[in-house]
């Protein structure tokens, strides 16, 4: 050990141990519990920025959501959704597969197509803010 870190190790009291390991408890506490998005209830289906359907979770459906470009077709299935197909040129709302977290969206811009989870504990980002 080198003489620097043995004089301020020898700064150290028992107190500021236990004032770390509360702090690495609090820090693994909030990683585990409070960025987890919540289970959702429910999805709002928008097509040209008003909504299409509200739909809940609860059994496996398929909704077709006419755009300008064509059919965007919506799976639900218990807990989880997701877009299945859309006649966008990129695929990017389809790329993103099964949404199952509350605040979670995919959005279908060229067929102003969107899908969004609603839930009690969603997550919040940049949309959101």
């Amino acid at each position: 050990m080198s003489p620097a870190l043995a004089a301020w190790r020898g700064l150290l009291r028992p107190g500021d141990y236990g004032i770390a390991l509360l702090g690495l408890v609090l820090c693994v506490y909030s990683a585990l519990h409070l960025w987890r998005g919540g289970a959702p209830d429910g999805a709002v289906i928008r097509a040209g920025g008003k909504v299409f359907a509200q739909v809940d979770l609860s059994r496996a459906r398929t909704v077709d959501v006419p755009g300008p470009l064509g059919l965007t077709r919506i799976e639900i299935e218990p807990g989880r959704a997701r877009v299945a197909s859309d006649p966008g040129p990129r695929q990017y709302c389809v790329r993103q597969g099964w949404l199952s977290r509350a605040g979670a969206v995919a959005i279908c811009a060229p067929n102003e197509v969107s899908l969004a989870l609603t839930g009690r504990g969603a997550d919040y980002d940049s949309l959101n803010y």
